[in-house]
């Protein structure tokens, strides 16, 4: 039987290490061309929407457009009802949304342990965010509008709303407080505090950056929901705006869905007009809370 030398034997050995070393950079290579491919083809989409929404919006957003109600002559057409409307359900749905949210997070991550109450509840909320908008607009409106007499108002807007995208917000607060090392927790009640004073003073504050973030997520899917308020509020025209929680509203996903559907082209560019309104009111509201979690991320690095 001829034996390979050892010489032999540590070539081979580091030929196979070579092969592989080279197939692991290859493979490392494709994927990192695959995922920068995957961005850039979205962001390319998403940069082609822009250019399409403001070149055929062009010439129609200013101020007239703004302050004027709807109306069936393009000219005169404009988004002021809707627009306060829209600002009224979101500030309804974040005033809901963020106590009730945050709120029921802390007592799942920090009062209500293991047990089987808080595993029912979690995969409720776990299997809540996976449920078309459109059944909560059913649901508002059986319950909130008919039900219990709301009617078709800001409020039940609000509160059908905030039925769609509590379970966003549960789940990232949720996140934000497991991600606060349990030595801050240890540290707080070594010192005699509270399991509250160590929620209050410690834990929610190292965890408001990951919570704006949730709640940034959320609303920005509220604020572009239309399946949901249609069942609410079904009105596009309207000539007043909403002044209180109990009034009648309409919102700037229904306008432009309105106003896609009309046969004249100069309606397609007063929805793309609308669009690019609802799109400066998306950004600016996502700045605020961007800042407000910023602000919050850095006095906590200091």
């Amino acid at each position: 039987m001829r034996l390979s030398s050892p010489g032999s034997v540590a070539a081979s050995a580091v030929g196979r290490s070579a092969g592989r070393l080279a197939y692991r950079s290859w493979r490392d290579r494709f994927f990192y061309a695959l995922f920068v491919a995957s961005v850039l083809v979205g962001i390319a989409g998403l940069v082609t929407l822009l250019l399409t929404i403001i070149i055929d919006s062009w010439g129609w957003l200013d101020w007239q457009f703004i302050t004027s109600y709807a109306s069936r002559k393009p000219e005169r057409a404009g988004i002021f009802a809707p627009l306060i409307g829209t600002t009224w359900v979101i500030v309804t749905t974040a005033a809901l949304t963020v106590p009730l949210g945050v709120g029921t997070a802390v007592y799942l991550e920090e009062f209500a342990g293991k047990s089987r109450f808080s595993r029912i509840v979690q995969l409720n909320i776990a299997n809540l965010a996976g449920v078309p908008s459109i059944v909560y607009g059913i649901l508002g409106l059986g319950i909130f509008a008919t039900l219990l007499g709301m009617g078709r108002t800001v409020l039940v807007g609000g509160l059908t709303l905030t039925l769609l995208v509590l379970p966003i917000v549960i789940i990232a607060t949720q996140e934000a407080i497991r991600a606060v090392p349990p030595s801050y927790r240890d540290a707080a009640f070594a010192m005699g505090a509270t399991r509250w004073q160590v929620v209050k003073s410690v834990v929610l504050p190292q965890a408001i950056p990951g919570i704006m973030s949730g709640v940034i997520l959320a609303l920005s899917r509220a604020i572009g929901e239309a399946a949901p308020i249609l069942m609410i509020s079904g009105i596009v025209f309207i000539t007043s705006v909403p002044k209180g929680p109990n009034d009648s509203f309409t919102v700037l996903p229904l306008q432009i869905l309105n106003w896609v559907q009309q046969p004249q082209a100069d309606f397609q560019s007063i929805a793309a007009a609308g669009i690019l309104a609802l799109l400066i009111m998306l950004l600016s509201m996502n700045a605020i809370a961007i800042w407000i979690r910023n602000r919050y991320q850095q006095t906590r690095e200091e």
